[in-house]
């Protein structure tokens, strides 16, 4: 990428050829929770579409019909360098972007891919190696946002220059106190040090043979292929526009160059990325405006909601049976715990908040109705203290005609990166009409037209009905109070019995549940501890 801005930054020199959270209210309905955070966002990235481009004769397009062994990447443009190359001096050019820009954006492109798929609970130690031009600033760039998303970057950065952009990049990771490491320092081994290596050596407008220190810095991410044949776990490879090594038209022509397990190609993908066989192509490049694109005719992917990057070509398949986490968490102790399950839930709920989790107080209910089928479905948790949990919907829902018919549920809170559970069962009853009220009246506007228009469970003919009537009680009640719906209103579940549960190492898990017994006529809790 940014061929023009190599030629701005040129580097000559003897190693290598190339241009250069809100707390909720324990107490309900009093201060009701916000939706402070969007469920939409543990989503997976939805099916890739599209642009409709037609295609132009200067730029191609690749099926694994014609290519087999490679990743299918649909109908995407793949650049030659000489195209990337222009695409780059248009930028620079009439479109007014700086080298400052293009290298942020494109940095910030790589970190976001790389979050995407590998987090920093189990992925934190990060090494870029970043070489002495503009693809090596796009690593420098990469470690910083890195480091602000929870990773622990490191840089091993043996030839710099001494451009301002460049001490620029250097000063604010030192400030950071980022460390930067030495090629002397770096292990022979890297697989026991880092999670992810960061190849930021050389982009697209490289050729020849890398020179020393980069021809070993290849080598050594050559060999942590070698360490697949055994059980040694090796650190992931993600590369920055081009693998380091590869040509930029004919890829890894030899065979024998590094083999990344994450391509993040930039503003267009560039032909030698047909030879990537890893499991995760995604393409950064929400910056290439439309004029750009219209000329060189690309077809690109649409990015989804405000990502900075898209997935090309289908995600890896995954066996199912192989998925496991092994958790690492402080023992649950039955000293440690308080006497009254509902303390120790809100200290529970409390840290999870302070975490930082999204929508916290999402919560599965189950239900079942008169039949004894069960159903279960995700709500937002509205309230609770020692008299029971809170959540609101509509009384003719599905969940509500259950309650009706059998009044009782179990509530399940997920708190993933914790690595904590809490099950609660109990009876259920519906709270005072004048709770709900109040309740009703504190939500915004939109919410309460929302929940008339929403006759929850029921089959509508299409959405358009919904924003239909939905646009005409905005008008009908655009002044003074909307009416809460007779049908809505929220319930209460008064628990008999809760369940901490924390993951632990080797599936040993620590499982502590307080159950409901009578005492010579008084309700006391008993803590036992279960099998994992």
């Amino acid at each position: 990428m940014r061929s023009v801005m190599r030629r701005v930054t040129t580097m000559t020199s003897s190693f290598f050829l190339q241009s250069p959270p809100l707390p909720i209210s324990h107490k309900p309905l009093l201060s009701p929770i916000p939706k402070q955070y969007c469920l939409s966002s543990f989503l997976p990235l939805p099916t890739q579409r599209f642009l409709t481009a037609t295609h132009g004769s200067r730029l191609q397009t690749f099926s694994t019909k014609s290519e087999p062994n490679m990743q299918d990447s649909g109908s995407v443009s793949y650049l030659t360098q000489r195209e990337a190359a222009e695409i780059d001096e248009t930028l620079m050019g009439p479109l007014g972007f700086t080298v400052d820009q293009l290298m942020e954006l494109a940095g910030l492109s790589v970190a976001t891919s790389i979050a995407e798929v590998y987090k920093p609970t189990e992925y934190s130690r990060v090494l870029a190696i970043c070489g002495p031009g503009n693809n090596g600033g796009d690593g420098l760039v990469a470690a910083r946002h890195l480091h602000h998303f929870g990773y622990k970057p490191s840089i091993c950065y043996p030839k710099r220059t001494d451009k301002s952009l460049y001490t620029g990049l250097v000063t604010q990771l030192e400030s950071l106190s980022i460390p930067f490491v030495s090629v002397d320092d770096l292990p022979e081994d890297l697989s026991k040090d880092f999670d992810v290596i960061i190849d930021a050596i050389f982009g697209f407008s490289f050729h020849g043979a890398p020179r020393p220190p980069f021809d070993d810095l290849i080598r050594r991410l050559v060999s942590l292929q070698n360490s697949e044949k055994t059980l040694q776990k090796h650190p992931v490879i993600a590369s920055v526009d081009i693998p380091s090594g590869w040509h930029v038209e004919e890829g890894d022509h030899e065979g024998e160059g590094i083999k990344p397990d994450m391509l993040v190609s930039l503003t267009a993908p560039k032909l030698c990325a047909k030879r990537f066989c890893g499991p995760h192509h995604f393409l950064g490049g929400r910056f290439v405006p439309p004029q750009v694109a219209e000329k060189y005719k690309l077809e690109l992917p649409s990015y989804p909601g405000t990502s900075m990057c898209v997935r090309i070509g289908k995600p890896p398949k995954v066996d199912i049976s192989a998925m496991r986490v092994n958790y690492v968490s402080p023992e649950l102790l039955e000293d440690q715990v308080e006497s009254d399950p509902t303390l120790q839930f809100r200290k529970w709920f409390d840290e999870a908040v302070a975490a930082g989790l999204r929508e916290t107080n999402a919560m599965a209910l189950s239900t079942t109705n008169k039949d004894r089928k069960p159903s279960s479905r995700m709500v937002l948790l509205k309230g609770f203290d020692e008299n029971g949990f809170v959540w609101f919907t509509n009384y003719e829902s599905k969940k509500g005609i259950d309650l009706t018919e059998n009044p009782c549920a179990a509530l399940l809170f997920y708190w993933e990166s914790l690595n904590r559970q809490v099950r609660i069962e109990g009876p259920v009853e519906r709270i005072s009409e004048a709770e709900s009220e109040n309740y009703y009246h504190s939500r915004p506007r939109g919410s309460q037209i929302g929940a008339i228009v929403s006759k929850q469970s029921s089959v509508v003919p299409g959405r358009h009905v919904l924003y239909d009537e939905y646009e005409q009680l905005t008008k009908k009640y655009s002044d003074g109070l909307i009416p809460k719906p007779k049908n809505w209103g929220g319930f209460r579940l008064k628990p008999n019995l809760f369940e901490f549960w924390q993951g632990q190492p080797s599936r040993l898990h620590d499982r502590l549940q307080y159950s409901l017994h009578d005492l010579n006529g008084n309700p006391a809790w008993r803590i036992h501890r279960l099998a994992p």
